[in-house]
């Protein structure tokens, strides 16, 4: 477990791909409690240590994951995440190019929880909900192409959703239309940065989740430097 940035309330790590943030019916190992772990050995707490959930990602992407040590800090992120306070950017690899160097995608989803995939329409149509999201082409190399994508809803699948409806599938992604799953069961998703005011000091606070351990991924890190 990667730490990215520690104060007294929040805490912000790196996901691998792979893990899963709360506890789920597979019965692995949370990152929730990773983190717990790893706060009781540092501050040698006795008994339990609080550590809070404020959002999450699919077991499959990588990136920024906030959890909170205080419950002042919980309620008030919990609200900030509810409000569309919070900032999160993400990128994502796919094997086709976008049909426009940047655009907005509108879609209605709706969640099937048998097979747990959404499915997207272009019209609203009964218990679908709205998706909102901008995709800006940022890097290129010989066989995919880099996407970086900014939210305006949190729906279930969202990103991996609206990018397969417009041919884009996310490399590895084998739900929504990807020829190929990547070796280690992973798709190409990471959330790379997120940025708030602290809910406590009133600080702007922007933190960036380094890529994944990969060559492919690598070398778009070093691109987007570059750029």
């Amino acid at each position: 477990m990667t730490v990215l940035y520690e104060d007294n309330h929040i805490i912000i790590v790196n996901k691998v791909p792979g893990e899963i943030v709360q506890g789920d019916k597979t019965g692995d190992q949370p990152l929730s409690e990773m983190v717990k772990e790893y706060l009781k050995e540092k501050y040698n707490k006795p008994g339990n240590v609080f550590c809070g959930v404020t959002h999450r990602l699919d077991r499959p992407t990588s990136g920024v994951v906030v959890f909170v040590k205080t419950s002042k800090a919980l309620s008030r992120l919990n609200d900030m995440f509810r409000n569309g306070e919070i900032d999160k950017t993400y990128w994502a690899i796919v094997k086709n190019r976008p049909p426009k160097e940047e655009d907005q995608l509108i879609h209605y989803l709706i969640k099937n929880e048998k097979t747990n995939k959404s499915n997207a329409y272009a019209n609203e149509k009964p218990h679908t909900k709205k998706a909102i999201l901008h995709y800006r082409l940022i890097a290129v190399s010989q066989n995919y192409y880099l996407l970086e994508i900014d939210l305006e809803t949190g729906r279930h699948h969202q990103i991996r959703v609206q990018l397969a409806k417009i041919g884009c599938p996310i490399k590895g992604d084998l739900k929504y239309g990807a020829a190929r799953s990547n070796p280690d069961g992973s798709i190409s998703l990471h959330a790379r940065t997120i940025s708030f005011i602290h809910p406590v000091s009133k600080e702007k606070i922007l933190v960036t989740a380094p890529v994944p351990n990969d060559n492919l991924w690598k070398s778009f890190e070093v691109k987007d430097a570059i750029l």
